[in-house]
């Protein structure tokens, strides 16, 4: 590979994020982790928030986890808030909140993985480490031209050594990042071959492969859910439900929902006056798409198991799931109830 064409390449080409300009090793664990199954336009205005509200490990350490969710609120996949909150005061109760800089001890923090660890190590720390992820195991699979599930571990333990032992000892986070934004930019799901600085030894350019490259093992099945949602108000409060430790919507609000055709009234055990439906809403989640039928009730505020009445003028501080959010912005921006 090319190394040379590599390095040109990515500083005439790089995107200026506002990750990348002498980054903390706490800014590069932020902005990796909110990078996780999420497309870097989305990311960018979070990450400044995020920078904002919890400039340091310490004050991130120390804000209530609400708060931290809400901040989070939108990008999904909540464990990575959770994670990155949990890390925050492991580090200031064994680390004086600081991130160590050696791969041991950052594989003690909770939710950091190889990759995660290897851009720490590589961005923050300028350290020789592969930090493999899609891009890279896509670039590597098409070069090499890898004929074997890039889902394998063996597979991918092998791409990370060849990764590792391309990197220079002088400046190798500078030809890991180039990698990783040939990947996003150039090697993407469909490639750009033209593009490409390093395509004259490339296994998959030369033998026309790039379309076929690399191969990936069958997308587990997507389930789809359909539920009926009870939009409960007392003209001055909603009733909500919070999600359960360790469930996949932890620690986020939601209106009470139940499979359809189960009766609202007999579930919640109240008398509710029906006000009228909803539009419908829909949205995903890991492996499943659920389909949400909300419905507007009227009650009078009853205390419920489970539940908690909550006041108009303080849902914009509370976390919701991202189906369960639009179902409020429904409220909102049609002035169906005064939010």
């Amino acid at each position: 590979m090319d190394i040379d064409k590599l390095r040109d390449w990515f500083f005439e080409s790089r995107r200026l994020l506002p990750w990348r300009e002498n980054p903390s090793p706490y800014e590069v664990w932020v902005s990796e982790v909110m990078l996780q199954q999420t497309q870097v336009s989305v990311v960018v205005p979070y990450f400044k928030r995020w920078m904002t509200l919890f400039p340091t490990i310490k004050s991130l350490a120390e804000a209530p986890m609400d708060k931290v969710i809400k901040v989070w609120e939108g990008l999904g996949y909540y464990s990575r808030a959770r994670n990155l909150h949990e890390g925050a005061r492991y580090l200031v109760e064994n680390h004086g909140g600081e991130i160590p800089s050696s791969y041991k001890e950052l594989e003690r923090i909770k939710g950091l993985g190889p990759y995660t660890i290897g851009a720490i190590l590589s961005f923050a720390f300028k350290k020789k480490a592969a930090a493999v992820d899609g891009n890279i195991l896509r670039v590597f699979a098409r070069y090499d031209g890898v004929m074997a599930s890039i889902d394998q571990s063996k597979v991918q333990k092998k791409i990370r050594e060849r990764c590792e032992a391309l990197l220079p000892e002088k400046e190798p986070w500078i030809v890991m990042e180039g990698l990783i934004e040939l990947g996003a930019l150039v090697c993407q799901k469909k490639a750009q071959c033209s593009l490409c600085p390093i395509s004259k030894n490339c296994a998959a350019y030369k033998t026309c492969k790039a379309d076929i490259l690399p191969i990936r093992k069958k997308k587990e099945k997507v389930t789809h859910l359909h539920r009926s949602v009870a939009v409960v108000h007392d003209r001055k409060s909603l009733l909500l439900r919070k999600g359960e430790r360790g469930k996949v919507m932890a620690d986020l609000s939601e209106f009470p929902y139940f499979d359809r055709g189960v009766s609202v009234e007999k579930a919640l055990g109240i008398p509710l006056k029906s006000i009228g439906p909803l539009p419908e809403v829909s949205h995903g989640f890991t492996k499943y798409k659920a389909f949400l039928y909300p419905h507007l009730y009227e009650a009078s505020q009853i205390e419920i198991k489970g539940y908690e009445w909550i006041p108009f003028n303080k849902l914009s501080s509370i976390p919701f799931s991202s189906g369960h959010r639009r179902i409020l912005l429904l409220l909102k921006n049609n002035h169906i109830i005064p939010i």
